[in-house]
């Protein structure tokens, strides 16, 4: 009896994507404890599934991988439906929410431990631990509850990602297809594959909920070592295109100009995640040779066209507002589409200051489209960290902002808009602010509808643009509900929520 379910619970409705987190701690007890994989996104019924697994009384542990939003709607009651009915069983969270959050996680009552960033090590010894009944104290990465005390264990630090076991690629497919469940049709391609070639970030952004994970840190697998699996999946599964699902995949110039001389003889496409002020100081051959390989689009968090913004927002690097704007024309002549995310609604001592902010980067976004409009444009609005240290969360708490103190509360709507950073709950911002950056962003994609909404025709663009341009042009935001009717029927699709 101790054998380990996995589950990764649904995060998407179409277009499911490898769940590569938790093959990698699969990888991590390969030939040490049996396995089964459970993907929310693919069973009708999931909890009857991990159920008629715990039903055989051969499975002891259970690990879920947990990312804020649409995962908690499955991840929290089913983890408390099954301690109640199968109380010896041992339950793991890892992923950036309960990294994040683990104080309420684990006073839940039904959470055993959490896994605090990377688990490719933390996971086997923590299961070889409670295995054997040897102390997990001095396993790292590691959160557990003491008595009334949450105890965080030392940080690891970040492993040669070349050393690590290949993902069991082969073995998922015997649970669910992954030419049928995983290699979607998108913008990029036809089959498209979810791959991560590094994990971390070396910046601070106090935005950013991977910063209290891995601390300024980044290591990632060699351009041989990516393209060995990306050719692997092209070969047996048939994959066309690549979503890089990195948090910085374009960190060294070197590295990414190996990978795209390796891939560029395969033909595919691919797109991954990137720091404007990092990728601007490529050489003009690089970004050719990057292109001429596949890359079609490149997402870059913006952030704010505002200098003081973006020092509150501690972007760190170079940012500038001046650089964002001619970064977007640079990549005009490498036929290179910019995906710019901005977040709006940061804290500011006054109403009219952060609504004068708002205004701020309307206009700015408005000057992006007119030096490059193929830039696509991401709008969300400002959803607190909890940064331990950081200035910004701080400040956010001294203006009255909380977190849920109940588990449970985490997936009522309001909380769930939250983690998707569509409904920021924060008391600085009025209902009518919120207004103002969802009706703009509404007649902005009707004016520019994204490129990677492939059900969205020649036809439809051109109608839907038809109608949103008088408003564009002269600023007229409010009630745009003739554009929200028509994305509305024709589902108009953003990536930001639902992916390509």
């Amino acid at each position: 009896m101790n054998k380990i379910l996995l589950f990764n619970p649904k995060s998407a409705v179409a277009k499911h994507r490898i769940p590569n987190s938790i093959l990698n701690i699969a990888a991590s007890v390969e030939g040490r404890y049996e396995w089964v994989i459970v993907d929310g996104n693919c069973e009708e019924d999931p909890l009857s599934k991990i159920e008629e697994y715990l039903n055989t009384g051969e499975y002891k542990y259970l690990g879920f991988t947990v990312m804020p939003g649409p995962q908690l709607r499955q991840s929290i009651p089913f983890s408390k439906a099954i301690k109640e009915k199968f109380p010896h069983t041992k339950m793991i969270w890892g992923g950036y929410f309960p990294s994040s959050h683990p104080k309420v996680i684990l006073e839940s009552g039904y959470i055993d431990f959490i896994i605090n960033g990377p688990g490719d090590h933390a996971f086997p010894q923590l299961i070889d631990a409670l295995e054997y009944g040897t102390p997990y104290e001095f396993i790292k990465n590691l959160i557990y509850l003491a008595g009334n005390e949450v105890v965080k264990t030392a940080k690891e630090d970040l492993m040669d990602q070349d050393s690590l076991p290949t993902l069991p690629y082969n073995k998922l497919d015997t649970f669910y297809s992954i030419v049928n469940r995983y290699l979607g049709k998108t913008y990029l391609g036809n089959k498209t594959v979810a791959y991560h070639s590094s994990i971390g970030c070396p910046f601070t952004c106090s935005f950013c909920a991977v910063v209290p994970i891995y601390e300024a840190r980044w290591k990632a697998k060699s351009a041989q070592t990516v393209y060995n699996d990306i050719k692997y999946i092209k070969d047996k599964w048939g994959a066309d295109a690549i979503e890089f699902h990195d948090n910085n995949f374009f960190v060294s110039e070197k590295r990414t100009v190996e990978f795209a001389k390796l891939i560029k003889p395969e033909n595919m496409s691919w797109w991954g995640m990137a720091r404007i002020d990092t990728m601007d100081k490529f050489s003009d051959a690089s970004l050719a040779i990057i292109r001429e390989a596949g890359c079609k689009i490149i997402f870059f968090g913006a952030e704010s066209g505002n200098n003081l913004i973006l020092e509150q927002l501690d972007k760190g690097g170079t940012q500038t507002g001046e650089q964002i704007i001619r970064f977007a024309e640079r990549l005009k002549k490498f036929d290179i589409i910019p995906e710019y995310s901005f977040v709006l609604g940061t804290p500011a001592p006054t109403a009219e200051q952060v609504q004068a902010q708002i205004d701020f980067e309307i206009d700015f976004i408005k000057k992006i489209k007119h030096v490059n409009p193929r830039t696509e444009i991401v709008l969300y609005t400002y959803s607190p960290v909890p940064t331990e240290g950081s200035t910004l969360y701080k400040q956010v708490q001294s203006l009255g902002f909380k977190y849920p103190q109940v588990l449970e509360d985490w997936i009522s709507p309001a909380w769930e808009s939250f983690d998707m950073r569509k409904n920021p709950l924060t008391p600085w911002l009025t209902p009518e602010m919120i207004d103002k950056i969802r009706n703009f962003e509404i007649v902005l994609n009707g004016v520019y509808p994204t490129v990677t909404d492939i059900r969205l025709n020649t036809l439809k663009r051109r109608a839907i643009k038809l109608i949103s341009s008088f408003r564009y042009k002269i600023d007229l935001y409010k009630y745009p509900y003739e554009i929200k009717l028509l994305q509305r029927v024709w589902r108009y699709r953003q990536p930001e929520i639902q992916g390509f």
